[in-house]
């Protein structure tokens, strides 16, 4: 694991006001592209979530036996465990946890139509920050724990230029 522990940026919410502290949604983000990762983890830090990153599915298994999510946004073609598989293991598990598969391929066939029904959306890279952000929103929006809705900064683009590209 990539152990990417990002501090959240402070938001008004109204809960603060009311002397209450304010609910911020952790997400982990698992996905092998070494350019991608932070880009998307910086992102959501930007616009209020907690992040943590995982390079492969096996280190987002990890991660989500140590740690409390809110969300698990993850790319399907992995080394060592896919997306799929981290899906599935997770259900396995009995873990209710909300699921976005965000990646280049969405699994096709009897593998689409068993994994469907466990996600909570499939986004098709590439994807804007706002497709992103909207999916987010629906898809805690849907959940007991999300508790605020966080708006979107248009700065962020989902696309890569050629110097903020690493080599893995």
């Amino acid at each position: 694991m990539e152990g990417h522990k990002s501090p959240h940026a402070g938001k008004d919410t109204g809960a603060e006001r009311r002397g209450q502290t304010p609910r911020v949604n952790r997400i982990l983000v698992v996905d092998d592209d070494c350019a991608l990762r932070p880009l998307i983890a910086a992102l959501l830090v930007s616009s209020g979530y907690r992040v943590d990153t995982a390079e492969d599915g096996l280190a987002g298994w990890m991660a989500l036996q140590a740690n409390n999510y809110d969300l698990l946004i993850t790319d399907n073609n992995m080394p060592t465990m896919s997306g799929a598989e981290l899906v599935k293991k997770l259900r396995s598990e009995g873990l209710k946890l909300p699921v976005i598969l965000a990646s280049g391929t969405i699994p096709a066939g009897e593998l689409n139509r068993d994994l469907r029904p466990e996600l909570a959306a499939m986004l098709l890279k590439p994807f804007t920050a706002d497709e992103l952000l909207g999916t987010i929103k629906a898809a805690l929006f849907g959940t007991e724990r999300a508790h605020e809705r966080i708006k979107p900064r248009p700065a962020w683009r989902s696309q890569r230029s050629a110097r903020g590209l690493q080599v893995c």
